[in-house]
């Protein structure tokens, strides 16, 4: 199979689902444009702050996309193409871009409040205490591993690793100029072809003098961690305004600029004649990958299709992380109903495309991916677009040493960067609300608890973060892929309860809802049995004993909130 033909008719395919099923749930849900959002009703210079679209879709897509849409296709690339694709497509329309979408809007009805305030109005309070725990505990997890991740981007100890300090050199120029961006563009109605134009304009330069000139260089991925831990720290409580949307928006055109290489890549070399195709990658593997099929790949995934697939693709299909970004900071940023689909379904969409891509990356050099030549999946996504560039623009595309492959690590470090300050600030709200009492839970610091203030409540998020980033996160690491699939079913679940409570149509709901919670409880049975083996066998069993622990609680709280959820569901209905 040709690679430009998967990438064209998936676009196609994107392009349907949004005008069709996703203009449907938004008549079906009754979004009404004339209805004033909570960004006005309850704007406050800090978090509720109204945004352009194109500014709050920025925000948006580089929040949820971080690292996820590359590194879970690649994983899964192992089962075969075939079923890669489909899940993306399929998942991503039907389970992921309506998730998303619902979440949104479900906020955007609950004064811009998180999931764990619909479950609480819909469902009760016990059951967002629970959620609350539970996402706060894997918001943690993903600053801890995100954090570290973005210091190994930047870490160059000994002053030799060139691309790591230009990937830190521009990443803080990133922020720097935001700030002074957010500051000029502050109360100014700029035209958007202005806007757009100074975007990209400010983003080539930063670009170009971070590459040219690395100054930051010689600092080792430690010093790295507290840096990024005072940073989140104070972009998780500065104005949306002064940092988050500036820098996430001038981000974004990273971001596209990435997507449309790639486009560039596919389509270009799978004009130029016998490359560009993904027929060295297997259209399906079976229904078990072991480790004699997964070869010398340290990358690739194993286990059985179902239920390894569905949990390997979160984002890029379903990930339950954007249902808190969603009803975190987009809802308080949103300036017209309206707005939520191109920003939510479409976002979730966009992110869909990145998988596919990911997906034809990994077919141009699969060869190499078998054999272990690479050594994650952000080198399999920057060698393989990077060597279809180089077989239509030489000059630009080619090996690891290529300004196409510096610029694919520097858009994954700025998913990743954007990823983790939203995921600081949505750990803050989420602590604020398990902690907080009565009807009105506020996030602006003026709480009587110190525990909740808002300072307090954000360095205990960076502490925890940085502090289990900095000390083996590894350990748990595992389990965050069905930790984020649960945190899925739990907010199509707020979701549905909501709607059924309003009396409008959640029919669409329950597929996703069953299908994602047998795959999530299937995958941590499955970790139950082998950390218990691994236990029974001897030798450290600290690792496996942490790991069998988490997977038990997971299972019963997934077995608690759905019992309670499906109480709203089916029994007597709440006052809308």
């Amino acid at each position: 199979m040709n690679a430009m033909l998967v990438l064209l008719v998936s676009i196609a395919v994107l392009v349907a689902g949004y005008f069709l099923y996703g203009g449907w749930l938004a008549k079906q849900w009754g979004v009404d444009p004339s209805r004033p959002t909570p960004a006005h009703s309850m704007e406050d210079g800090v978090d509720y702050v109204p945004a352009k679209p194109y500014v709050v879709l920025g925000h948006h897509f580089s929040s949820i996309a971080g690292a996820g849409p590359i590194n879970g296709p690649i994983q899964a690339a192992i089962f075969g193409w075939v079923p890669v694709l489909l899940w993306v497509l399929i998942g991503g329309i039907f389970f992921g871009a309506m998730h998303d979408f619902g979440a949104l809007f479900a906020s955007i009805r609950h004064k811009g409040q998180t999931i764990a305030t619909v479950i609480r109005d819909n469902i009760d309070g016990s059951a967002k205490k629970l959620f609350c725990i539970f996402a706060y505990l894997t918001l943690i997890l993903v600053v801890a591993a995100f954090a570290s991740i973005v210091a190994n981007t930047f870490a160059d100890p000994d002053g030799t690793n060139i691309a790591n300090a230009r990937t830190a050199t521009i990443s803080v120029l990133f922020i720097l100029v935001a700030i002074v961006y957010g500051l000029l563009t502050r109360g100014r109605n700029l035209p958007g072809w202005l806007n757009i134009l100074s975007a990209i304009a400010i983003l080539v330069v930063i670009v170009a003098i971070g590459y040219n000139f690395p100054i930051l260089g010689g600092i080792s991925g430690q010093i790295w961690m507290l840096v990024i831990g005072v940073y989140i720290f104070a972009a998780s409580i500065a104005p949306v305004w002064i940092l988050l949307q500036p820098r996430d928006y001038l981000s974004s055109y990273l971001l596209y600029g990435m997507i449309l290489l790639a486009v560039i890549g596919i389509i270009g070399a799978g004009i130029s004649g016998n490359v560009g195709s993904i027929a060295d990658m297997p259209a399906f593997n079976g229904f078990n990958v072991d480790a004699s099929v997964k070869g010398d790949s340290k990358v690739a995934a194993t286990g059985f299709l179902f239920p390894a697939l569905f949990i390997t693709i979160a984002c890029g299909a379903i990930s339950g992380f954007h249902s808190l970004v969603a009803s975190g900071t987009t809802s308080k940023q949103i300036d017209k109903e309206s707005h939520a689909q191109p920003i939510a379904y479409g976002g979730m969409l966009l992110e869909c495309l990145v998988a596919v891509i990911s997906l034809c990356a990994v077919g141009f050099v699969f060869a190499g991916y078998m054999d272990g030549s690479y050594a994650s999946p952000t080198q399999v996504f920057a060698g393989g677009i990077a060597a279809m560039l180089g077989t239509v623009l030489p000059g630009i595309g080619g090996d690891s040493g290529s300004l196409a492959y510096s610029l694919l690590i520097l858009a994954v470090s700025a998913f990743c960067l954007t990823s983790l300050d939203t995921a600081t600030r949505l750990g803050r709200y989420m602590f604020q609300e398990l902690l907080s009492e009565g009807e009105e839970e506020r996030t602006d610091g003026k709480q009587s608890k110190v525990l909740v203030n808002t300072y307090v409540a954000t360095a205990i998020t960076v502490v925890l973060g940085v502090a289990l980033g900095m000390t083996g996160y590894t350990i748990i690491w595992p389990l965050f892929g069905a930790a984020n699939q649960l945190l899925a079913v739990l907010a199509l679940l707020a979701v549905a309860a909501w709607l059924a409570n309003a009396g409008k149509n959640n029919k669409m709901f329950y597929i996703p809802m069953v299908f994602m919670l047998a795959a999530t409880l299937s995958s941590l049975v499955i970790t139950i049995i082998q950390k218990s083996q691994a236990i029974m066998a001897g030798g450290d069993i600290m690792a496996p004993a942490i790991q069998l622990t988490l997977a038990v609680i997971l299972i019963v709280l997934a077995v608690v909130l759905v019992f309670k959820g499906c109480k709203t569901l089916f029994g007597k209905k709440q006052e809308a």
